[in-house]
């Protein structure tokens, strides 16, 4: 439950009679009600306000819940009367020039009291405008935002209102806060049942919302107890609130930072243990400059310059003895990005990948170009992808690697590289490429503002801790394990 709602959840008890204790000794909201009538009637027989018909008796099938026995239905006009306020013209400066005279708008309805208002019209604008009272509620009854919430103030100064404001003057204004309360707690009710949805500014049904619908009403020691107890948690709710919105973003960073610390271990050998029986990182190197040579024997790839030698002060962290500080090109068998010239397209054919087929980390084969098998017949070994090999993105959204997990053939344009592997695991390796040693690497050797590129040059020289090919699987079996338990840990703290 998040802080709206356990406010919400209060402010339906309190409504409902559940917030407080009822007391006899307190009377009821029919004596209230009695009080009220009088003041109504004094009212009227001094010319104050018009007689009006009598509201409809609220029947059975009107009331949402039931309230405590000392309690009553009413409608809101049984309480106060609606009046609407009006813009002096704007043109007159008489109007506006230094004015003093509070003029509430839309603008003005943030807080539960209103102390001032933005704009203020002059005492020559006021004679024409009606002035209401300290204690006077305000409801906003124009205005988009009415699609998520219904502003309500009490006046705190005496002051004139727009025409996107109604005025609600009470017969007895102490029961002000109540009332305040008491309408937000019915707020999505209100919004539901009582806006009209347009396409350019929502506005309230005022005469049904006013004269229609059933308010529960207590009697007024009741709801000035009612309200000291509203008060009282509401500030308590305020913190709730903000522990839980950070405990809320605490635990949508669990994840992704267990998973970083989990494979920063991993990548610094500490994740598991090394065994001697394994070999060493030089011999399996041995293996993959070996391969390296047949290729270029056989004329599948171009013998290349060596990569410059890693000095020491490149080294970020030690690894274990048994693994060695390699860069990617001397690892990787080929590495090499897709066909710099436009292919040609077919209606079917071989799929021809680009960023958003892999950008999310999976290959995707949706919504994909074909070029025709003559052309993917004619790639060179470096740019052809087979099963266990990794494509590696490396425009726009760079540096998101993807195993390649299928035998069906396909091809991927220039923004993609293709490293092909030897004696390597695939999952260590992409997991290794996700990590946040790359990401800074990668990070640093981008170029372009438009678009970021990782030219390949670049992308060979990465860093790279290379372990033995058996520490690879147990590194891979136990980054999964505990990233799995990140992830049901993740999920239980969320719930």
């Amino acid at each position: 439950m998040n802080a709206e709602q356990l406010k919400n959840s209060i402010l339906q008890r309190a409504i409902e009679g559940k917030l407080v204790e009822q007391r006899e000794e307190e009377g009821t909201a029919a004596e209230l009600l009695r009080e009220i009538k009088a003041e109504k009637a004094r009212l009227v027989k001094e010319g104050k306000l018009k007689k009006e018909k009598p509201l409809p008796e609220i029947k059975a099938e009107e009331i949402p819940f039931e309230i405590p026995e000392s309690w009553e239905w009413v409608r809101l006009c049984d309480l106060g009367w609606f009046s609407s306020g009006k813009t002096p013209a704007m043109h007159e400066p008489r109007n506006w020039t230094n004015g003093t005279v509070p003029w509430i708008t839309s603008k003005d309805m943030k807080t539960k009291y209103l102390v001032d208002s933005q704009m203020k019209i002059t005492e020559l604008a006021k004679r024409n405008m009606t002035t209401y009272p300290v204690g006077t509620l305000l409801f906003v009854v124009r205005s988009g935002i009415l699609k998520r919430m219904l502003p309500i103030c009490i006046l705190t100064m005496e002051s004139t209102i727009n025409q996107d404001i109604k005025a609600y003057t009470l017969f007895n204004n102490k029961m002000s806060s109540y009332l305040y309360y008491m309408l937000k707690g019915l707020e999505s009710h209100i919004l539901l049942n009582y806006t009209k949805r347009v396409t350019t500014v929502d506005s309230l049904k005022f005469d049904e919302f006013s004269r229609e619908m059933p308010v529960p009403l207590p009697p007024l020691a009741e709801q000035k107890r009612i309200v000291a107890k509203i008060e009282e948690l509401l500030p308590h709710v305020e913190q709730y609130g903000k522990a839980h919105d950070e405990l809320t973003a605490l635990n949508e960073k669990f994840p992704d930072a267990m998973k970083k610390s989990v494979l920063q271990y991993a990548m610094e050998g500490k994740l598991v243990e090394q065994r001697e029986e394994e070999g060493t990182a030089k011999e399996l190197l041995a293996a993959i400059k070996s391969e390296k040579a047949k290729l270029v024997k056989e004329g599948k790839l171009k013998k290349e310059k060596p990569l410059p030698e890693i000095k020491a002060e490149e080294i970020p962290f030690e690894i274990p003895e048994s693994w060695e500080w390699v860069r990617l090109g001397d690892v990787c068998v080929s590495i090499a990005d897709g066909d710099h010239q436009p292919p040609p397209q077919t209606q079917s054919g071989i799929p021809f990948l680009v960023i958003s087929n892999v950008s999310s980390g999976n290959l995707s084969f949706d919504n994909t170009r074909f070029v025709p098998l003559e052309y993917y017949n004619a790639l060179q070994y470096g740019r052809i992808p087979a099963k266990g090999d990794i494509l590696f993105t490396v425009t726009g959204s760079y540096g998101i690697p993807v195993l390649i997990d299928t035998e069906r053939a396909f091809c991927f344009q220039r923004h993609i590289s293709l490293l092909k592997l030897h004696k390597l695991n695939g999952l260590f390796f992409s997991y290794w490429l996700s990590s946040y040693s790359i990401k800074s690497q990668c990070d640093l050797l981008v170029t372009g503002t438009a678009q970021k590129t990782l030219s390949l040059g670049s992308l060979k020289s990465l860093l790279f801790p290379l372990p033995p090919l058996a520490e690879q699987r147990r590194i891979v079996a136990k980054i999964e394990k505990m990233l799995a338990c990140c992830g049901a840990l993740g999920n239980k703290t969320t719930a």
